[in-house]
């Protein structure tokens, strides 16, 4: 069964950023048609559903910077959108801590990047005042950062798509269907696609897709978090550059060590390893993860720890950008793959901040997949990337903190829309 059909604009993707821009554009402009496609049978199930379900302040991020902008901006949006429309959340609040001294000038670094970007509620607390807040935390140095919170990003994202379609009902959203590919035909973007029986959740069948379809549209957005590269090179976009995934995975604390932590309790960043390190994590839903860490992962989409997918393998492995990544950070990679397989390695990475943790405190948690953009000197391409030719729009680039810069994100496209596409 194949279906045909016309809409004014289609958005690719449905993680967080492919729904807020959705919103974002219905929002501003009720009356155009508007369509999602998104390959999973559930939004919000790569990367948005599997991070730390963080409402970050914007404390690490170059000033001026797209990140820093858009995450400060978005993360004030976001904390209006959930308080508007019920999404569980929590402003909690967070400590960064030194574990040592050696940390203390990084600690300094940030907590200046923080007041330059203008986040609220940060400030230099004392070993004493860290140890109110956190009781079981030891560090000598601490910023406690009171705008940073909790959310359910998928249920923020499912609440953006329905809030949209509510707007329009001529708008639609299609699950589980996976785009293959890109044509341009009479000053129009024709997008075929077919079911994705591979998706990580079935889709009942009362919802099931066809299993093709063809859209034709006047404009399209691209959000393809780990897939964006490879489709925007089915639009014809000349891009150098190549996405490599990584994997982190988390522990969970065991409910009689829950009340060792409090809030979210994170180290002084690496200034020379491009992930924030293992943290503490308390979950809408009661839960305090323990993690991430970050490692090369063999299939873009693979949650588990032998998951391995020959074609990802081969692209990520036989680009020039990837071994010089790890050439760069040959030995934090090697812990980090140490860590992933040994539970003990991991605890005595978490105690440097708990020390009063043990092995029974921990218990195996879930895993999620990030996308870096990666170019071919191995550089991380750090910041948000965002290309556009005469038709269309590509988030080329969204890692962390892009889930919750995700509504001035999408504010950001559809002002490009209008500027591009003359909406």
């Amino acid at each position: 069964m194949e279906a045909n059909r016309h809409f004014d604009l289609v958005v690719v993707g449905g993680g967080i950023v492919g729904a807020a821009t959705f919103y974002q554009l219905q929002q501003r402009h009720p009356n155009l048609r508007l369509l999602l496609v998104e390959k999973e049978a559930a939004p919000a199930d790569h990367q948005t559903g599997n991070n730390s379900g963080v409402i970050h302040s914007g404390l690490y991020y170059k000033p001026g910077s797209l990140k820093a902008i858009n995450c400060v901006k978005g993360r004030r949006a976001l904390v209006k959108f959930a308080e508007e429309y019920n999404v569980p959340h929590d402003v909690c609040g967070k400590v960064v801590v030194a574990a040592d001294e050696s940390e203390l000038p990084q600690l300094e670094k940030i907590h200046g990047i923080g007041q330059q970007n203008g986040i609220e509620g940060l400030e230099r607390i004392s070993v004493e005042q860290l140890k109110e807040i956190e009781p079981e935390c030891r560090g000598v140095g601490a910023l406690f950062v009171g705008c940073t919170g909790i959310i359910d990003y998928r249920a923020a994202t499912e609440r953006m798509l329905e809030v949209a379609l509510a707007l329009q009902p001529a708008s639609e959203v299609h699950l589980g269907m996976e785009v293959q590919g890109f044509e341009r035909e009479g000053g129009q973007t024709r997008i075929s696609a077919r079911r994705h029986t591979a998706a990580r959740h079935a889709v009942s069948s009362a919802n099931a897709p066809a299993d093709s379809a063809t859209y034709t549209c006047d404009h399209l957005v691209v959000c393809g978090g780990l897939q964006a590269d490879r489709l925007a090179r089915k639009d014809g976009v000349k891009l150098k550059e190549q996405v490599v995934g990584f994997r982190g995975d988390y522990y969970e604390l065991t409910d009689q060590a829950k009340h060792k932590v409090k809030h979210l309790i994170y180290p002084v960043p690496n200034p020379d390893f491009p992930f924030l390190g293992v943290h503490f994590t308390r979950m809408t839903n009661g839960e305090i993860e323990c993690g991430p860490n970050a490692v090369f992962t063999f299939k873009r989409e693979g949650y588990g720890k032998t998951d391995f997918d020959l074609r990802d393998t081969l692209d990520a492995l036989g680009y020039g950008g990837t071994w010089k990544l790890f050439f760069n950070n040959m030995s934090f990679g090697i812990n980090e793959y140490r860590r992933a397989f040994s539970k003990r390695l991991f605890l005595k990475t978490l105690q440097r901040l708990v020390p009063s943790l043990t092995m029974d405190d921990l218990k195996p948690g879930r895993s999620g997949v990030r996308a870096l953009l990666l170019s071919e000197d191995g550089d991380t391409r750090d910041d948000f990337r965002i290309e556009y030719t005469d038709h269309s729009i590509h988030v080329l680039n969204a890692p962390s903190p892009a889930a919750t810069a995700a509504l001035a994100i999408g504010e950001h496209i559809a002002d490009l829309a209008v500027e591009r596409f003359a909406l």
